[in-house]
Order: structure tokens, then sequence, then C-alpha cells
């Protein structure tokens, strides 16, 4: 039961880790500012890659803050467009 356990999990982690790696490599592809250090992308690629249980976590924590911060921006931008409608 433990070596299925194991098998399942090690089975996840290379399909996940392989769907990563296949849309970063996209992303990078369409990234033309990279040609110049290409093998340090290749290199970072396959780092986050290998390491996609801490990447990830982190990436979406970061587009979390960024996301939160966008709506304090938009919510400033409106309460100040109410007020000078007010005074037109």
């Amino acid at each position: 039961m433990l070596k299925l356990i194991l098998f399942f999990l090690a089975f996840t982690y290379v399909a996940i880790a392989a769907c990563l790696f296949k849309q970063w490599l996209i992303m990078f592809q369409q990234d033309h500012g990279t040609r110049l250090q290409q093998r340090l992308s290749i290199a970072l690629l396959v780092i986050a890659t290998i390491l996609w249980p801490i990447v990830v976590p982190f990436a979406y924590l970061e587009l979390l803050s960024k996301s939160k911060k966008d709506k304090e921006i938009t919510k400033l931008m409106l309460e100040q467009l109410k007020h000078d409608s007010y005074q037109n």
C-alpha cells in the first residue's frame, strides 16, 4: 500500500513538473528579451521546474499581493472620481 502511495505521489510530482515546464518554456520562447541570456534562462527554468512545490506557492502569494494593491488603487481612483463629480 505504501509503495502505491509513493508511486502516486511521484507520478503526480513528475506530471505537474512536466506541465509547468511546458508552459514556462512557451513563455520563455515568447519573451524576446531572453535571447542574450538563454543559457541562464534555461537553467532557471530547469531549477524552477524541479522546485515547483516551493516556486508555485510563492508566485501565487506575489500575485495575490499585486491583486490586492491593484484593488486598493482602483478603489482610490473611483473615490476620487466620485468626489470630483460631486464638486462639478
